[in-house]
């Protein structure tokens, strides 16, 4: 997955609306600033378009599947027809099951109920916690993090090599690192996987709102991703893919809507008859609005014309990195090195700040919102810093362990509706507090950095 850096800031497109990009927010040294929104990879602004489509819909919203109303018919069209959309957007196979969940965490603890007994599971240690932790019931082998993408190609290799040849085998791999923004060789890992007889899924919670994604091209069995990443906050994520695991496994939820038919057995228990399709793992009344928004997201996406969304992404990326490479007190984390291709996620230290002290300053005084912390990503962002603490600030990382306050890192994520002018500002504040220091005093208060009163 080669990006282009071609464009240049003349040729680029305008950033796509978002629901909140003229929100100002108050600073703590008087005065309202327009709000730059900078944590796209924690959750990224809806997109003007979507919420038009769910506004235009809400009206007609009514029950999915089997009532025998106009709005309810009308509301299960659309469920079914976003299913479609979304199939269409991820490049599925013909006969690939989707499956709408709440998140991708969601989506791949699903998978993790569905895996065959006895299933070994192979997954970097650099993957967000939403899919390293969900494998508890499998045998796990955790895979050390790369320093280059053909490393993680040969160290998957190696562990797949030496695994049990017999039972079923499934590989978990991120797209793009919520981390570092990297791209990882999916297609190479695929094809490692498959030559040793294992499945993979992947993660695309960071890689679908940046890039095309193929399932076919890339040659996943699964892929999942969340809505709110996607630019449809309404509570829906994904999980697309392979049918046969799915369909052997018991439903995810058992209730209505899963089962296809219940009876009573003489003995006073119940016998129950449970759907093949996505409905199997689907009970329960849907979320036809964060399907829907999904599917319109896709769209809006889809007609933007990824080539351009990426264009302009990698010259904002190329801004934000030059920037601060220019502080000498800014270090960059990162796995594959300055020339790996990368989607809008930059996370980074600064010397002599505690990393939570430093986003707080940059929301409080700029009315820039990063984030600062693990990430989600603990084992991760720990080979990333080191065993070196940073200097201690004022305030701790709000998701460190006790004795581990300095261990945290600055991330800023941006994408399709970041406008320059954030990430000017962004850059500008970096450079003064850096040089100038922070104009207010903070404290930790509730386990966050906040501004003294």
């Amino acid at each position: 997955m080669s990006v282009s850096t071609t464009a240049t800031a003349k040729t680029l497109c305008a950033p796509l609306p978002v629901l909140g990009r003229d929100v100002t927010v108050p600073l703590v040294t008087g005065g309202e600033v327009t709000y730059a929104a900078l944590d796209y990879a924690a959750s990224a602004p809806a997109l003007q378009r979507v919420w038009d489509d769910v506004a235009a819909y809400a009206p007609y919203y009514g029950s999915v599947h089997r009532g025998a109303g106009y709005l309810s018919q009308l509301s299960t069209d659309l469920f079914e027809n976003a299913r479609k959309t979304v199939e269409e957007f991820l490049d599925c196979r013909p006969d690939d099951q989707l499956i709408f969940t709440r998140s991708t965490t969601d989506s791949l603890n699903l998978l993790a109920a569905a895996l065959p007994a006895d299933c070994q599971v192979f997954v970097f240690e650099t993957e967000h916690h939403a899919s390293l932790l969900p494998w508890k019931d499998a045998r796990v082998t955790y895979l050390n993090a790369p320093r280059t993408p053909a490393q993680a190609v040969a160290t998957l290799e190696q562990a797949l090599a030496a695994r049990d040849p017999y039972g079923p085998a499934l590989v978990c791999v991120t797209g793009a690192s919520n981390v570092t923004g990297e791209l990882w060789p999916v297609r190479e890992l695929a094809a490692a996987a498959h030559a040793h007889g294992a499945r993979i899924v992947l993660d695309a919670a960071q890689l679908a709102p940046h890039h095309p994604v193929s399932v076919q091209d890339l040659d996943v069995d699964w892929i999942a991703f969340s809505g709110h990443k996607l630019y449809a906050p309404f509570g829906s994520g994904v999980l697309a893919g392979r049918a046969d695991w799915l369909q052997a496994a018991d439903p995810y939820l058992a209730g209505g809507g899963a089962s296809r038919k219940v009876t009573r057995r003489e003995d006073g228990g119940v016998d129950v008859e449970w759907h093949d399709s996505a409905a199997r793992h689907e009970a329960g009344s849907p979320n036809v609005i964060g399907a829907y928004s999904i599917a319109s997201a896709c769209k809006a996406l889809t007609e933007a014309g990824f080539d351009t969304l990426v264009a302009r992404e990698q010259h904002l990326i190329a801004e934000v990195r030059a920037g601060l490479a220019e502080v000498p007190q800014v270090k960059i984390l990162s796995l594959f090195g300055d020339d790996a291709p990368r989607v809008g996620v930059i996370s980074f230290v600064v010397d002599g700040w505690n990393s939570s002290h430093f986003a707080a300053a940059l929301s409080a005084e700029y009315g820039i919102g990063v984030r600062d912390g693990l990430f989600c990503a603990h084992p991760l962002l720990r080979t990333l810093l080191g065993t070196d603490p940073q200097t201690q600030g004022e305030c701790g990382a709000p998701e460190a362990a006790p004795g581990e306050k300095s261990l945290n890192a600055i991330r800023v994520s941006f994408g399709a509706g970041t406008p320059d002018e954030h990430v000017e500002r962004f850059v500008s504040a970096v450079r003064e507090l850096v040089t100038k220091g922070a104009k207010w005093t903070y404290h930790t208060e509730n386990g966050r950095c906040v501004p003294a009163v």
